[in-house]
């Protein structure tokens, strides 16, 4: 079987055995019998012995000398004797089949292979051509370069990997449906209480509208200048959406040639983020073609237009009003003026009349006229670059509009509604504030108190009593220098003006005004929580008066003795005035530590308060808790209402009783004088011990009013008295290590105005109502209603006959005063008339106020504390005290 042909000698193909292997001699190559004799001196017939070597050198050079492409000469295969395969085994067969398989010729380059010739003897093959570089055929560096065919199917399947990627990316991608805090946000509005005019704007310069009240100019101009394909492109524009997309990844521009989808949805929606990236941008295109799939263009349009930034404001509807006026809203924009916002949208910090800004304003109008030329074909002819408006650096809080939106901004906290929402809700609030009444109420302070140091403060509160709304207020001239609001805030004692509801409470407890009362006398020193030296009055007023003269002319003695006569003495009064607005614990607290003093005004109460509270006499009795927000509204609904609960405090008899008396105060008592003329109104003043505070709280029906004085120097560790910087302590409105508010080297003390409660509080407080009451018609109090009984604490005089007075409350004198029945030309003399004891002071400047210990430096008897001090220095916001 060792004398076999290889198949590719059969196929007529030369090979060489494998260099380095021996070949076999031919005496141990056997042959087959019959076979012819092999003859030649080289060929492969001849004997080992007879082979002549250079006959194999001839024929490899022969071979070798062949052209390429010219195969050489085959060489005769020897012959092989036939085989007779039926006779070989099935295991033969298919070994011959194997080795045949093995022996086939691989091709891997130009040159042909030898095969693998085993078990043959014979010269070696000659060489193949060799192969040329640079010749024909895939030789050299095309070997490397693919077929076409192989680069158009990579691109294929790498196009439609990146494809299906794509497209599962878009998949996922979710429309977000949270917005912006800063998208959302709108700005506030506080109005006065007429709706309209306004206060002050607090938070974002946003006022969202709906597209159809934005006029169809500033819509054409923001399409023709950001996007001209917005209503015809899905969401995006691809020669666009590749130029932004490279120049993002090569940092030539931050963001460029975004469509107006595209700009809603990063500016709008939350996680769309202004960072620039590659995945951020493709982030962006989804998300804008699904919109575009899910959204109206004119709601795409609609948010658009109310989130972007034009500068001053956002949105379109605050920046009509910011750059053109506050009568100009976005219905009413022009051509030029919607092509003039519309050109800011690229750069907002542009300054109005900035050259480039002007440039652009012509490119947005000739846009405009190529893509409508019906609407605005002859626009660029006749525009012209509109005039702006001064910007308004003005702080909000400047002036008396910062005590306003802080008192509106405290009250709304009360209500769950914070200053961080109100800045950023879109609210509209109303407020309770008159114009007209607040410019009143500066005027009739500041010209009353020209000339007076800043030692001196005034606070002024004027409520409705019909329904407890702030008409107006004055505390203080600026905000910003100042922001310690007077009579919302300071806390001094009442004084005299306290005892009307002492007197309510008498008349509610069944006595009447015809009581008599101890005018002269001292109160018994039995009283719990008297001193040594009791209580007395600062002038003689007799020894008994009834109780419209103990009114009109404020006797200490007589309120007292009132207060103490009452079936639950003080407890009485107590449960009437926190039923009208006054902090039940401040004032527990005070008759824990002043007793009966309580009853003459020991207790601490502001300005609002006591207009508050006298609106039960000016209201049938009726008391409603003060407030300073008329009405809040957010998209046009009411989302926080009036809070006004009006409730009963006294009986209607009862309040037009104590208006009877406090009428007098301002005809015969201590306020002679200073009344409104012909406009029916009562009142009371109050002076507290060495004049350190004074007051007047009176009312008409329409107006209810409380005007309150106090003198508060600075003061060193060492005793020097320091002048204080606008009206605080101490001189350094932001501190110091020698004068801040809070150390002990300077602080706040008061000392004595110089003046009672008949003085400049009455003239004030005459000053505003007069000017309120402008335009407003007479009202008349009501009829006295003679409530109770007689109740006298002092024997009664026996009168003697006089003219009974006219049966008209508001006539001249008191009308329950039947004169001195002890004779005499004095009316104020009821005993000793000859001359011994007369009156010594002057009922009209001298009140009759807290005089029972006249070294006392706080001015209360018993009292350990001075009342409560007014914060010195500059302070930050605050809210009502906590205790009110």
């Amino acid at each position: 079987m060792r004398g076999r042909v290889s198949n590719s000698m059969n196929e007529g193909t030369a090979h060489q055995p494998r260099p380095g292997r021996r070949r076999r001699s031919s005496s141990s190559r056997s042959v087959p019998p019959g076979s012819p004799p092999q003859t030649g001196e080289s060929g492969w017939g001849a004997a080992p012995s007879q082979r002549r070597p250079e006959a194999a050198y001839e024929q490899t050079g022969a071979m070798a000398a062949q052209p390429y492409d010219e195969p050489p000469p085959r060489r005769p295969a020897p012959p092989s004797p036939r085989r007779d395969v039926t006779q070989e085994g099935p295991r033969t067969r298919a070994r011959q089949e194997t080795r045949a398989m093995s022996n086939q010729e691989t091709i891997v380059s130009d040159a042909p292979r030898r095969s693998r010739r085993r078990g043959e003897g014979g010269p070696p093959e000659p060489p193949g051509p060799p192969v040329r570089k640079g010749g024909g055929g895939r030789g050299g560096w095309r070997r490397f370069v693919p077929s076409w065919k192989i680069v158009v199917a990579g691109v294929v399947i790498l196009a439609a990997g990146i494809f299906g990627m794509v497209m599962v990316a878009y998949a996922n991608v979710e429309v977000p449906t949270a917005a912006q805090a800063e998208a959302t946000a709108q700005q506030s509005t506080i109005y006065y209480r007429d709706g309209k005019t306004v206060i002050a704007t607090l938070g974002f310069k946003r006022e969202r509208v709906p597209l159809a009240k934005m006029s169809q100019s500033v819509r054409d101009a923001a399409v023709a200048i950001e996007n001209k394909t917005f209503y015809e492109d899905s969401g995006v524009s691809i020669p666009a959406m590749f130029r932004s997309v490279w120049m993002t990844a090569t940092g030539q521009q931050l963001q460029g040639a975004s469509t107006i989808t595209q700009q809603m949805a990063r500016n709008y929606y939350d996680g769309l983020s202004q960072e620039v990236s590659i995945k951020r941008k493709v982030m962006e295109i989804f998300v804008a073609v699904k919109l575009d799939e899910n959204m109206t263009k004119d709601e795409i349009l609609e948010t658009y237009l109310n989130t972007i930034n034009f500068g001053r404001a956002y949105g379109v509807e605050a920046a009509a009003k910011a750059y053109f006026g506050n009568k100009v809203t976005a219905a009413k924009l022009t051509p030029e003026q919607g092509a003039y916002l519309a050109a800011r949208i690229q750069q907002p910090a542009w300054d109005a009349d900035e050259p480039a800004l002007q440039a652009r304003f012509k490119n947005v109008i000739q846009n405009m006229a190529e893509q409508w030329p019906d609407r605005y074909g002859d626009l660029p002819q006749t525009a012209k670059f509109p005039k702006t408006v001064k910007s308004s650096d003005t702080n909000e809080l400047g002036g008396l509009r910062g005590y306003m939106v802080k008192e509106v901004l405290n009250e709304l906290e009360q209500r769950g509604l914070d200053e961080d929402e109100v800045k950023s809700g879109g609210y509209d609030i109303i407020s309770t504030f008159d114009k007209k009444l607040m410019q009143a109420a500066k005027a009739a302070v500041t010209s009353t108190t020209k000339g007076m140091s800043n030692e001196f403060h005034a606070g002024l509160a004027a409520v409705d009593p019909k329904n407890g709304r702030v008409l107006a207020f004055y505390g203080g001239d600026n905000y910003l220098n100042d922001p310690w609001n007077e009579p919302f805030q300071s806390q001094k004692q009442a004084a005299s003006a306290f005892k009307p509801y002492v007197l309510a409470a008498w008349l509610q407890a069944g006595y009447s005004l015809k009581s008599f009362v101890p005018g002269n006398e001292t109160v018994p020193k039995v009283l719990p929580g008297q001193q040594e030296g009791g209580i007395t009055n600062s002038h003689n007023v007799g020894a008994a008066v009834d109780v419209v003269k103990a009114t009109a002319q404020s006797v200490n003695t007589a309120f007292v003795s009132m207060a103490y006569a009452l079936p639950n003495q003080l407890d009485d009064v107590k449960h009437l005035v926190e039923a009208a607005g006054f902090n039940q614990k401040r004032m527990e607290d005070d008759i824990a530590e002043h007793h009966y003093q309580f009853a003459i005004g020991s207790a601490l109460v502001t300005p609002v308060e006591q207009a508050a509270g006298y609106a039960i006499f000016a209201n049938g009795g009726k008391y409603t808790r003060y407030h300073v927000v008329k009405e809040v509204r957010q998209n046009g609904q009411v989302a926080y209402p009036e809070v006004a609960n009006p409730k009963q405090v006294i009986a209607p008899g009862v309040a037009a009783d104590a208006t009877t008396a406090m009428a007098e105060v301002l005809k015969s008592g201590t306020a002679a004088g200073k009344g409104l003329g012909n406009r029916p109104a009562a009142g009371k003043t109050g002076t507290n011990n060495d004049e350190k505070e004074a007051w007047f709280v009176g009312y008409t029906p329409q107006i209810s009013t409380a005007v309150g004085f106090y003198r508060e120097q600075c003061v060193t560790k060492s005793g020097k008295v320091v002048p204080p910087e606008h009206s605080n302590c101490p001189v350094f409105r932001k501190g110091s290590d020698k004068y801040g508010w809070d150390n002990p080297y300077t602080r706040p003390k008061e000392t004595s105005l110089g003046f009672e409660g008949a003085g400049p509080p009455t003239i004030v407080w005459q000053k505003f109502m007069q000017l309120a009451h402008e335009g407003l018609p007479v009202e008349q109090f009501p009829e006295p209603a003679e409530v109770g009984v007689p109740e006298n604490i002092v024997p009664s005089p026996t009168p003697t006959p006089t003219p009974t007075p006219e049966d008209d409350p508001f006539g001249e004198g008191d009308p329950f005063d039947e004169g001195n029945p002890f004779g005499g030309t004095d009316e104020d003399c009821f005993v000793n008339c000859d001359g011994d004891v007369t009156t010594e002071d002057d009922p009209s400047v001298d009140d009759g106020g807290v005089d029972q210990f006249s070294d006392d430096e706080i001015g209360l008897a018993g009292g350990g504390s001075a009342p409560r001090a007014r914060p010195s220095g500059q302070e930050p916001m605050s809210t009502r005290p906590e205790d009110q």
